[in-house]
């Protein structure tokens, strides 16, 4: 029997009887994606796929405690329900006292749309998307470059229903465009993403313009050492950069005495001035244009999430406003232990600054006073020290050097080693804030809008021989 024939609503009132815990919440999750690929200026593969996973975390109240079990499987009928229920009860009576455990969310009106049918993408989403993707294979064919990237369409319907009576949903579409050019003898690459819901606020003739300059910019290339340099960090970099510090933020982690985030001698930096340009980082369920979940939705348990909390609704939140350190992630459970106002996990961020120039005027006002360098992007982050948040990776497609306002040469890549916090105490200028495509976290986080900063000495620590 198909999965599909019957309603995710269905799975989850069904998955709800059949259990026996004391309390039981159920994620039906339906995703269906669509996708485009090619490659030196024509299409290759293009698709669709639909899927549906199913998630039971069970709760068992014991004399020592409450304690959870969690089992996720995909592709679930009906008739497999009750194996993963009792599944879950059993990881439930064989795990010890849960650590984060809570009273299941109450007092959350059921969502209208609960019992309707999921959300789907299909082909048709490319509609006006391929037909212009085609003029730009014939625009750079012509120009004698070409291009490789891809298109994916996905979108996740997402049903929550709790033994305590909650039942909500919500449809989450995402997008992503990558797009790289290439010079025919494949020294010279240039990279561009974008981040959409649908695909018809996405120009593919733009970026590839965008990408023409970039490699316009590469015919002439020049060597330079290591060191620290004036640098212009494009929204992407940026986005780049702050999801990791957000995925950093853990109040308990900070609290404790683990993170950037710890205040010498204990408790948290919360309170502190982070930055002296009024800088606002920001989440928000209701961001336009970077929509995400309203409420908590997890199947995993954390120091920044909890399996308890699912269903509680998120608030817009101020993580750093004016500069100023206001919140860190809290769960219910990590907020009674921090003292801190419960601030859950948010999909979307954004960072304002007040800035007014675009990239490009910002770029016209760099290297009257000595060379400034402009990034593509990063990749390649990791973490080399969470007491300082000190990050190391590699620039990519495209390092340029500026002077007197104009780009005349491409450099070699660089290895750099920075801190987002350090980053944002010395950034002098930041741009309009726009919405931008993580190049590094971009399968994993796509919901960002970002200036473009100016740091006066990005530590570029080694030089990097690759592309």
């Amino acid at each position: 029997m198909s999965p599909r024939q019957h309603k995710p609503h269905e799975i989850v009132e069904r998955a709800l009887e059949l259990s026996r815990a004391d309390g039981c919440v159920v994620i039906a999750e339906e995703r269906s994606t669509a996708n485009l690929r090619w490659a030196g200026n024509a299409l290759t593969t293009n698709g669709v796929t639909r899927g549906r996973s199913v998630t039971v975390v069970a709760t068992v109240d014991g004399a020592e405690g409450t304690a959870s079990g969690v089992v996720s499987r995909s592709a679930v009928t009906v008739d497999e329900l009750e194996p993963l229920v009792r599944a879950a009860e059993a990881a439930a009576r064989e795990a010890g006292p849960a650590e984060d455990a809570q009273p299941l969310v109450t007092g959350v009106p059921q969502d209208a749309a609960f019992t309707e049918a999921p959300a789907e993408t299909s082909s048709a989403v490319f509609d006006a998307f391929a037909p212009a993707l085609g003029e730009s294979f014939t625009r750079a064919r012509a120009a004698q470059r070409e291009l490789y990237g891809f298109a994916h369409h996905e979108v996740v319907s997402s049903y929550l229903g709790t033994s305590a009576g909650l039942r909500l949903r919500h449809d989450q579409p995402t997008g992503t465009l990558e797009l790289n050019a290439k010079s025919p003898d494949r020294a010279r690459s240039a990279w561009a993403g974008r981040a959409t819901r649908d695909f018809t606020d996405v120009d593919p003739l733009a970026l590839d313009a965008e990408l023409a300059e970039r490699l316009g910019w590469a015919r002439r290339r020049t060597e330079l050492p290591a060191g620290r340099y004036e640098t212009l960090l494009p929204p992407t970099a940026v986005a780049d950069l702050l999801v990791y510090q957000q995925w950093s933020a853990s109040a308990r982690d900070a609290a404790e005495g683990r993170t950037v985030f710890s205040r010498p001698g204990g408790g948290t930096r919360v309170g502190e001035r982070l930055s002296e340009l009024p800088m606002t980082l920001r989440s928000d369920p209701q961001a336009p244009g970077l929509q995400c979940a309203p409420f908590v939705l997890t199947g995993a348990s954390g120091d920044d999430a909890s399996v308890f909390d699912n269903g509680l609704p998120i608030a817009a939140t101020d993580w750093i406003r004016d500069g100023v350190l206001t919140h860190l992630l809290t769960t219910r459970h990590s907020a009674g232990l921090t003292g801190l106002p419960v601030r859950p996990y948010t999909d979307n961020l954004v960072l304002d600054a007040g800035g007014t120039r675009s990239l490009a005027e910002m770029v016209a006002a760099s290297g009257h006073d000595g060379p400034v360098l402009l990034l593509t992007c990063l990749w390649y982050i990791r973490e080399v020290d969470p007491a300082s948040l000190l990050l190391t990776g590699l620039t990519r497609d495209g390092v340029y050097l500026v002077e007197k306002g104009e780009v005349v040469a491409e450099v070699n890549n660089f290895r750099f080693n920075e801190s987002p916090v350090s980053l944002l105490s010395r950034a002098t200028e930041a741009g309009v804030t726009e919405r931008t495509l993580p190049r590094e976290w971009g399968d994993y986080f796509t919901r960002a809008a970002m200036p473009a900063l100016r740091v006066p000495d990005f530590n570029m620590s080694s030089v990097s021989r690759g592309v």
